[in-house]
């Protein structure tokens, strides 16, 4: 006994040793203006991965493991502030109280973070655009390679690992927002309020989260409590020509008040009579509200207010036959009205939100967030309806009469190349006029539309597709530090979605009402349960359906740390259920129209690690990896929702598995990462529709219909490296070099099937994809940017930015059997497979260079702060396209060979075209 307890008291006597050996550096960090405490600084020992971050109230207490050096350099660093280095001498202290360390705000961050376009200017596209703002996503890193990803690969549509933001996870105050629609954040529903989206915490790819189990693009939350913004106000003014040319904004927030209640509100405008693109309007205003209370130490309540109303014109994809006549600014979806601009295709957006949310911390080591978040509102999207008609009743014999022509100015059979298609009988008068008509007018005529419907039953009405949803989401997250180097996250989280689509009639154009039959399925009902119903303005027509979404999700994460090795666990189980309700019987589909479908229900899991090793202080080595499924997106699960309950076939969880690898390098004067990561998507669904021309077997009067075409089993593979490096030249010149080069194609051959009201379910087994590469943008991307800082507090920049590895979005239908096939199903007798070979190669866009120049001046007057920033983009107006896609209308070899023999194609591909020189300014007052 007498030894045992000898032992004990000696291992006892050395531990006690060892741990009082262990330095220990405390500390509080304030703005160094409004004298606020700053969350989520981080303080580092320079040259190395020892490092903490600062509590909800600035503090902080770093723990300094393995000294060696008698003095170093203490780093303590926050995006948006200018970064301090603090000498200190490890000679004589155990525990190193520095009180309080204030920060002096960064104007060039702060000014350039002013610079970025919440809304995206691809958003002013047609919706097929499918591109994403991932400028909003990443805005808040300062890795060299995500922010030239954010500020200068992104008015390119640029993707990271290839990948569109339904696969990340986009949070405020904890709250995911992604739409349970398309998966993809709706950015207008924050859009115009950058001043209070500055807080941000970014989860690159599958590494962990403190929120949540994350997607494979990452994980970003917005904070936007009212207590986490720094006292005081800003007032904006900006000018751009890019997708609005004129934004101002004023924010304020409080600071703590008396017993302990904080506010912060922002407002803003955003507007445009035209855009970069012609005849793209734009009017969005911005508020937000912030309150919170500090009920007690371990109590505090906020609430979130946001509400962004946006009204903004769309631009239209071109044919290059229409860009060499127009030119590539060129927008037919507008015309003038008595002088004014009209846009045809004008998206509405109305979406308030409103959160709550409770954080309960009962000790030093555990917080528990409970949140709940409610949205309502409305999206819409107008278009032309030229299927008008009226009916006559004659012996009992009710007999359909109307139809008008498509009033689009660029629709083919009023481009030259229409009049030029029969070789030997080429009509040059009629070519030669139809280009005059759209060199000197080409806009939508709206005189000609009100002639048109002089008539009590209109030919032509400006429809809207809408959706008005109600979302409510509550969760709760909690954190354990159980101990100095074990961390416990936990959160549940359950959310439900009732979303009612329907067509509605916005303007009759002068006529009385709008007959709802449909003029291009031989005058079938709509709704059969209000035959030959006479709509009027404001009422809905065509379709209309309720969509319902209810999901629930656990994550749980374990994250353990050593001196020289961290380890993270992260696990999910979700359960999702969807189902379709028709308010509707569409004539065409009456046993399966109206009325509630089945549910569908996913059952979802999924586990990723990170392991992460530092060789020393300067070195270190990362590894994630991940292996989970996700329930697919509502919008893929029924076929043709307008009309019916028909779910698509063969529609499952997607299975996704994810690893990276990066090594890293940093010094105080030079930054490194290299990482290399493979990504595979397996088991995808895609639903699209698009009228089509060449389909086999049906016969020579059925070879044409609308259709909607399913893709099931459909893999995808994404390989590829990123390089981010950044030197500190002087202390004035930096210099970056980062960029992204992948190769993401479909791995497989999914397979393909028809729909149409036209006929049954045509299954062509397979559409040929393996090896084609995916559509989104350049594959890779490069800059080399110079940026050099001024003490006297002005600060220019310029990078010269490099893409290449872009390609058309391929047509599937034309990767079937269908193709080789003629009308009575027998393959088409000249068909010749090299030819085929060359019509059916995946078009790759031109590589290009863009420069882009950024500069500003800040001025400190008092306790004031007046900052300038200037940015021009694509300072050398490069002609470059951003995306494009297959037209489907050729379905088989022989029509599609005659169109590409032609010498200007009919259906030639779609494009959209970048931004030529734009510029924006933006003036900017803090106090």
């Amino acid at each position: 006994m007498n030894k045992t307890f000898f032992w004990v008291c000696l291992f006892s006597l050395v531990y006690q040793s060892l741990y009082a050996q262990t330095p220990i550096i405390n500390g509080r960090i304030i703005d160094a203006i409004t004298q606020v405490p700053l969350p989520q600084v981080k303080i580092a020992r320079e040259n190395s991965f020892n490092e903490t971050f600062s509590d909800p109230d600035g503090k902080f207490s770093l723990g300094m493991e393995s000294i060696s050096e008698n003095e170093f350099i203490l780093l303590v660093t926050k995006s948006g502030y200018l970064s301090k280095r603090i000498p200190v001498s490890q000679k004589g202290f155990l525990e190193l109280d520095l009180s309080t360390i204030s920060l002096s705000p960064d104007s060039s961050h702060d000014l350039t973070f002013q610079n970025t376009i919440s809304l995206s200017d691809a958003e002013v596209m047609d919706d097929e655009a499918d591109f994403d703002n991932i400028s909003g996503i990443l805005q808040s890193t300062r890795d060299a390679y995500l922010s030239a990803a954010a500020f200068d690969f992104s008015q390119t549509f640029y993707r990271v690992r290839g990948l569109g933001s339904e696969y990340g996870s986009l949070m405020i105050n904890g709250v995911e927002m992604n739409k349970a629609f398309d998966g993809r954040p709706q950015w207008s529903n924050w859009g115009g309020l950058n001043d209070v989206q500055r807080n941000q915490v970014f989860s690159p790819g599958v590494s962990p989260s403190e929120y949540a189990f994350g997607g494979l693009d990452g994980t970003t939350n917005i904070i936007m409590r009212a207590s986490r913004f720094a006292s005081g106000g800003r007032i904006t003014a900006s000018g751009s020509n890019r997708s609005y040319t004129g934004r101002l904004m004023a924010t304020y927030a409080s600071g703590e008040k008396n017993n302990g209640w904080f506010y912060a509100f922002s407002m803003g405008r955003r507007y445009a009579s035209e855009g970069y693109m012609e005849g793209t309007p734009f009017d969005a205003n911005s508020i937000y509200l912030g309150l919170e209370k500090f009920i007690n130490k371990e109590h505090a309540l906020n609430f979130t207010a946001i509400y962004t109303p946006t009204l903004r014109g769309k631009s239209a994809p071109l044919t290059e036959e229409v860009v060499e006549i127009k030119g590539k600014r060129y927008n037919p979806y507008w015309g003038l009205q008595e002088g004014v601009i009209r846009n045809s295709r004008m998206k509405e957006i109305s979406e308030p939100v409103f959160m709550l949310n409770h954080f309960w911390n009962p000790s030093d080591n555990v917080q528990l967030n409970t949140n709940f978040s409610y949205q309502f509102g409305e999206v819409s999207n107008t278009r032309i309806d030229y299927g008008g008609t009226s009916f006559v009743d004659f012996n009992s014999q009710r007999t359909y009469l109307g139809g008008a022509s498509n009033p689009d100015p660029v629709y083919y059979q009023k481009l030259p190349g229409y009049f030029l298609r029969f070789e030997g009988f080429e009509d040059f008068q009629k070519a030669y006029l139809s280009a005059n008509e759209l060199r000197n007018n080409g806009q939508i005529n709206w005189d000609n539309i009100y002639e048109a419907n002089a008539n009590p039953d209109a030919l032509y009405a400006l429809a809207a597709d809408v959706n008005q949803d109600q979302s409510l989401i509550a969760n709760s997250i909690l954190s354990w530090q159980l101990s100095s180097s074990l961390h416990v996250i936990t959160s549940f989280k359950a959310s439900s979605l009732k979303s009612h689509n329907f067509g509605r009639i916005e303007d009759l154009f002068g006529s009385s009402s709008f007959l709802d039959v449909e003029v291009f399925s031989d005058f079938s009902q709509n709704d059969l349960r209000n035959p030959d119903r006479k709509a009027l303005e404001g009422e809905s027509y065509k379709y209309d359906y309720n969509l319902e979404a209810q999901t629930a999700e656990v994550f749980g994460q374990l994250q353990k740390q050593w001196r020289s090795m961290e380890i993270s666990v992260s696990g999910q189980v979700s359960s999702s259920s969807f189902n379709r309700f028709g308010n509707y019987q569409n004539e065409e589909f009456m046993a399966n129209s109206y009325g509630r479908s089945k549910d569908i229900d996913f059952l979802t899991s999924g586990i990723k690690t990170n392991l992460l090793y530092k060789f020393s202080g300067r070195q270190s080595l990362e590894l994630n990896l991940a292996a989970f499924s996700k329930a697919p997106l509502l919008k893929n699960i029924f076929i043709n929702p307008r009309q019916n309950n028909v779910m698509a076939p063969r529609v499952s969880e997607e299975k996704i598995t994810a690893s990276d690898l990066s090594y890293r390098y940093r010094t105080n004067l030079f930054n490194f990462r290299f990482t290399g990561y493979v990504q595979q998507i397996a088991n995808s669904t895609e639903v699209s529709f698009y009228y089509t021309d060449g389909l086999s077997g049906l016969g020579r009067e059925n070879s044409t219909a609308f259709v909607q075409e399913v893709l099931t089993n459909m893999d995808k593979h994404y390989l590829g490296v990123e390089l981010s490096s950044e030197y500190q030249v002087t202390s004035t010149i930096k210099l970056k070099l980062a960029g992204g080069s992948g190769q993401f194609v479909y791995s497989n051959n999914p397979t393909l099937n028809l729909y149409s009201s036209s006929f049954e379910d045509l299954n062509y087994e397979q559409s040929y994809l393996k090896g084609y590469r995916l559509p989104g943008g350049s594959q890779s991307a490069f800059q080399l940017a110079f940026e050099y800082r001024d003490p006297a507090y002005w600060w220019f920049g310029i990078s010269q930015n490099y893409f290449t590895g872009a390609f058309i979005d391929v047509s599937p239908l034309n990767r079937t059997s269908n193709f080789r096939k003629d009308y009575d199903g027998l393959e088409i007798v000249e068909y010749n497979a090299e030819v085929a070979r060359e019509l059916l190669r995946q078009e790759q866009f031109d590589p290009y260079f863009l420069t882009n120049i950024i500069g500003g001046k800040s001025w400190r007057i008092k306790d004031k702060y007046l900052g300038l920033f200037a940015s021009i983009n694509n300072a050398l107006n490069t002609n470059f396209k951003t995306g494009g896609f297959e037209q489907a209308r050729n379905a088989n070899y022989r029509t599609l060979k005659v169109d590409r023999d032609r010498e200007i194609p009919i259906f030639g591909n779609k494009y959209w075209y970048g931004n030529g020189t734009s510029y924006f300014v933006n003036l900017n007052l803090r106090f």
